[in-house]
């Protein structure tokens, strides 16, 4: 530099750019407060869902990178405008679709706690840590599931914790067939093969195909008329496969399907797993907490005898989205198929179960535990019963309003909380009842005031509605029924 000459201000820190005082987070803290509390008030009173205006969608869509920033109060002001005025409508005690929960007022509270600590929570001696192997503990006894220390852990969803259980089954297989498969891969195997539904949730192929074992070793069982697992055809399939030289090792059973809300009969399954040296994975993401209302907990009769479970909390229980959980009952067995623990990663700290990154594919992982905490906290487990039996016993009723209307057709026994159905759709072949069938649900939502979504059932479209919300009365399940006849008659005129 030059004598006399003057030094040019740097650019401002980053740090000072509209620089957040207590006050300034506290004071946007109690508006977003009011803002949350507001949106879920209002729920009720409002339609359930509709499509969004196009300039709306395009303002979103379109939205410019912010080359300055905004302070938090117009941050604020801006998703009032824009966001919360145009939900998916699961919030409402009238949506009946998917398999969609309104989010839990502790777990949304916890969720801003979580936000705020933002740790890593692949391991450590850090709250979350600990928090997530009490929450893990806890699912498992809500669902009655075995749970030796270390043998499950939270995921993103479902989808998730199966890719988590399968791979651990692939392991297992590989290894009892004299192969690491994590060293050698599974080239040169006989290849694995397992055993699914015409109900099995999609997300079971999509691991399948992830871990190198291909959706065409998937084998379709038959099922009964009540939508479970034919386990006299499982053995024939398995037989089959064995005599054809390939190496069975998997079975996926059903705690609740997401068609009809079937569940498996586990008992026979598991005897044929055990005699078979099979693997029993069971999808438990919507139905495994059904256990817990006394009126059909018979039906679950032998789910603590598979090998894993997976469920999501984000849906009976309405923890906010994300969160799954992957249960295995052989620890060992779980972390041989993940572990890598590479030197910068070394812990003292851990403990002798090491690290939740040692049990499945995440390495930085959120604090999902808190919201499962507080959304179990909060309700307890008679609660948490008292609300899941509350969704039984209106789909019960919803059945039977189905059943008592000439204009409808109950397509499967109501065995959780999910009511299969479809318009009869008088004078029309069967080919046009199907189309109506399909073309009903999206009419239903563009009305406003019920959510209803469709599903194949067999060769035949259906309605489902999946009934989740302990706010939901016998009046919203009439108006249903009221609104699916009315968008009928208007498809037909």
């Amino acid at each position: 530099m030059r004598r006399g000459s003057r030094a040019r201000p740097g650019p401002t820190p980053a740090s000072l750019e509209h620089a957040i005082t207590t006050e300034d987070f506290r004071s946007a803290a109690h508006t977003a407060a009011d803002l949350v509390s507001d949106h879920l008030a209002g729920l009720p009173a409002r339609p359930v869902w509709q499509p969004m205006d196009e300039a709306a969608r395009q303002a979103l869509l379109d939205a410019p990178l912010p080359a300055e920033g905004r302070p938090l109060a117009a941050l604020l002001d801006a998703i009032g405008t824009d966001v919360l005025p145009h939900p998916m409508g699961n919030g409402h005690p009238r949506f009946f679709g998917w398999v969609n929960s309104a989010p839990a007022p502790a777990g949304v509270l916890a969720t801003l706690a979580a936000s705020a600590m933002n740790p890593s929570t692949a391991g450590g001696d850090h709250a979350d840590v600990h928090l997530e192997r009490a929450v893990v503990r806890w699912i498992a006894e809500l669902v009655d599931f075995p749970h030796p220390p270390g043998g499950g852990l939270l995921t993103s969803g479902a989808s998730m914790a199966t890719i988590v259980c399968l791979a651990a089954a692939r392991n297992r297989a590989a290894r009892l067939a004299g192969r690491d498969v994590r060293e050698e891969g599974l080239a040169g195997m006989p290849p694995l093969v397992g055993y699914v539904t015409g109900e099995t949730h999609s997300c079971v192929r999509k691991a399948a195909e992830l871990l190198g074992l291909g959706s065409r070793h998937l084998r379709t069982v038959a099922t009964g008329p009540d939508g479970r697992l034919d386990t006299a055809d499982l053995r024939a399939a398995v037989e089959r496969d064995r005599a054809a030289g390939l190496l069975p090792f998997l079975v996926v059973a059903s705690a609740g399907t997401v068609g009809t809300g079937a569940v498996d009969a586990f008992e026979p399954i598991a005897d044929l797993c055990e005699e078979q040296r099979l693997w029993l994975h069971v999808d438990g993401a919507y139905g495994a907490f059904g256990r817990l209302d006394p009126a059909i907990a018979h039906r679950y009769a032998g789910l603590e005898r598979a090998d894993s479970l997976a469920l999501d909390p984000h849906k009976w229980l309405g923890v906010p989205v994300d969160c799954g959980c992957a249960l295995v009952r052989d620890t060992e067995e779980l972390r041989a198929t993940f572990s890598l623990v590479p030197s910068y990663l070394r812990d003292e700290s851990a403990g002798s179960l090491g690290w939740f990154s040692e049990y499945g594919t995440e390495q930085t992982r959120p604090f999902r535990a808190l919201k499962v905490w507080a959304t179990i906290a909060h309700r307890g487990r008679s609660g948490l019963a008292r609300d899941i039996t509350r969704c039984t016993v209106l789909a019960r009723q919803l059945g039977e309003l189905v059943r008592a209307d000439d204009e409808l057709e109950l397509l499967a026994e109501v065995q959780t909380s999910i009511v299969a159905f479809r318009h009869r759709a008088p004078g029309l072949d069967t080919a046009a009842r199907d189309a109506l069938n399909r073309a009903v649900a999206p009419a239903v939502q563009r009305r406003g005031r019920v959510f209803v979504t469709g599903a194949r059932l067999g060769d035949h479209e259906m309605l489902r509605a999946c009934l989740l919300n302990a706010a939901t009365t016998e009046d919203d399940l009439r108006l249903l029924l009221a609104e699916v006849k009315a968008a009928a008659r208007e498809l037909m005129s």
